[in-house]
């Protein structure tokens, strides 16, 4: 408290308020929090720089859509400015694939939703799914719910067949897609919903929340990182942390979004 009123002093601003039992940040404060997140980024940038000018080689990534279509140009092009003699090759699909693709050794590493089989797994933590729709989104009633899936085997599809079936709502497929972004876009022309988390949701589209007369998904999808071997090389354990340190605020981020949607 004491450093958290200098730090108020120095800036000339309120940094926190009062919500509830707890505290959130105000204005001046989320704006403070964002620099200085940039300046551990910039820090931490630094340092791997400095560690990391005598390694080489490549890393083979795998990543599943949500994660490649947002955060991942960020993330390579800090890894490439710290560690320019590193050279990473990436696969962007479904997490089933890609955790195949660890175990056959095509792969360094993989981050998948769900618990997909490979020698060398961690939970990096969990989090909450969500229906995802067209702002204009509204159940119709006496017809079955109009789902939006990837082709089985997919965690999300499972998740939300189980949970409409729990609730007692016939249900349809009304739009298999291989991509992400076909899906996003069939929601988007008002085709049905799809089962999703925050992370990385097109701001046209918005996360249905308990009036849309849907039923919560439980529990939450975890997520996994794969490591093909036991012994990493420094070039993929220079990699594997950077990712670590994005998912740490990553994580952070989509459950906030998750709050502020719903």
């Amino acid at each position: 408290s004491l450093q958290l009123k200098k730090l108020e002093e120095q800036v000339g601003e309120t940094l926190l308020k009062k919500e509830g039992r707890g505290l959130a940040l105000t204005s001046p404060g989320e704006i403070l929090l964002s620099y200085a997140r940039r300046l551990l980024e910039l820090n931490d940038e630094a340092i791997a720089a400095t560690r990391g000018v005598a390694v080489e080689g490549w890393v083979r990534l795998g990543l599943v859509q949500d994660f490649a279509e947002s955060w991942l140009p960020r993330l390579l092009g800090r890894f490439a400015r710290a560690h320019p003699q590193i050279k990473v090759d990436v696969r962007v699909e479904r997490g089933v694939h890609l955790a195949e693709a660890v175990e056959k050794g095509e792969l360094d590493l993989a981050l998948c939703w769900g618990d997909y089989p490979s020698p060398r797994r961690t939970r990096i933590g969990e989090v909450p799914l969500r229906w995802v729709g067209a702002a204009d989104f509204e159940l119709r009633a006496g017809e079955p719910v109009p789902l939006l899936a990837f082709k089985q085997p997919c965690t999300f599809r499972t998740r939300a067949i189980e949970a409409l079936d729990a609730a007692g709502m016939p249900w349809r497929i009304a739009f298999n897609s291989p991509s992400l972004a076909g899906l996003y876009a069939a929601v988007e022309a008002g085709l049905g919903v799809t089962p999703r988390t925050a992370e990385g949701i097109p701001a046209r589209l918005k996360v249905l929340d308990g009036t849309s007369g849907l039923p919560p998904m439980a529990p939450p999808i975890d997520l996994y990182l794969h490591v093909g071997e036991e012994t990493p090389s420094a070039a993929t354990q220079r990699l594997r942390e950077a990712l670590m340190e994005t998912l740490e605020s990553s994580l952070v981020s989509i459950g906030r979004a998750t709050n502020e949607r719903n």
